[in-house]
């Protein structure tokens, strides 16, 4: 089941404050040049992949103002506006671009709300369906990073609000200001690192949205884990990673990249690979 052109058809989950998204969804952040930064080989190739994740399903795109910077926010908004009724394109803000592969945080709050503003402009919308605090600034107070995210709430310019690359203290502490409706933290079959933050996500029904959901390293060599059980299953690596995130908690919402059709195309066919007990079980295993 290596490429499928059938429509996704994993599960739902209800994002709060926001509402129901198809687990599987898109990252649009290898829709811009070499390094997230600058333009696209082809804009117009990337406006086809974003446009062709909808037709197969998907409803959760996920973005940042600091991927192009600002390009593949307008990327989005070329490709799907009018946006459909269920369509939710997330972005996130607090990462500032100093070139190619560059990511600084800042999360002064007049910075934050000035990044909600214009990427409100951007995909040319009244509110952002989810908001997401890219990184905690480590030079700012925490406490006034989330405080300008509930007002920008409370001020109806964002529906959801989330946060990035965090620990459990940090969720609870942001959830004194707002509803955390989901994290984004790096987790894959060679990162487990978060797999604190995921039980706490899962117990408490907080989308988790793991970065980097492909990512197999070794496992993926010829007679590795992902490998054997690529063969066992008759698809790809790539397939059987998202599969595994699928299938490891209700709460995770993988979100797989790529600035190519028949790329996208395959990753989303991972939404009907159900893997075999035997196989999730040496998936877990090997770490």
């Amino acid at each position: 089941m290596s490429t499928s052109t059938e429509n996704v058809s994993a599960s739902t989950f209800d994002v709060p404050d926001l509402g129901p998204v198809g687990r599987l969804g898109f990252g649009a952040m290898r829709i811009t040049g070499p390094g997230i930064w600058g333009e696209p080989a082809d804009r117009e190739t990337a406006r086809a992949v974003v446009r062709r994740a909808v037709e197969l399903g998907v409803t959760l795109i996920d973005t940042a103002d600091s991927y192009g910077p600002n390009i593949s926010e307008e990327i989005i908004a070329e490709a799907l506006y009018p946006y459909g009724d269920d369509v939710r394109v997330a972005t996130k803000a607090g990462l500032v671009r100093t070139g190619p592969d560059q990511w600084i945080p800042v999360g002064r709050p007049e910075y934050l709300r000035q990044q909600a503003e214009l990427s409100l402009r951007r995909l040319r919308v009244e509110a952002l369906d989810l908001f997401q605090l890219h990184r905690i600034d480590p030079k700012v107070d925490r406490d006034e990073q989330f405080a300008v995210l509930a007002d920008l709430q409370k001020e109806g310019k964002v529906k959801a609000l989330g946060l990035s690359q965090v620990s459990v203290d940090e969720i609870k502490a942001a959830g004194e200001y707002f509803t955390v409706a989901t994290v984004q933290n790096r987790y894959n079959l060679t990162d487990r690192s978060s797999a604190d933050v995921l039980d706490y996500c899962t117990e408490r029904a907080i989308g988790f949205i793991p970065w980097a959901p492909v990512s197999a390293g070794e496992l993926a060599r010829p007679g590795g884990a992902v490998d054997r059980v690529a063969h066992q299953v008759s698809a790809t690596a790539s397939q059987v990673a998202l599969a595994w995130l699928l299938q490891k908690s209700p709460v995770i919402l993988p979100i797989p990249g790529t600035g190519s059709v028949q790329h996208l195309e395959e990753n989303l066919a991972a939404a009907d690979l159900r893997l075999p007990a035997d196989a999730v079980a040496e998936l877990d295993a090997a770490a």
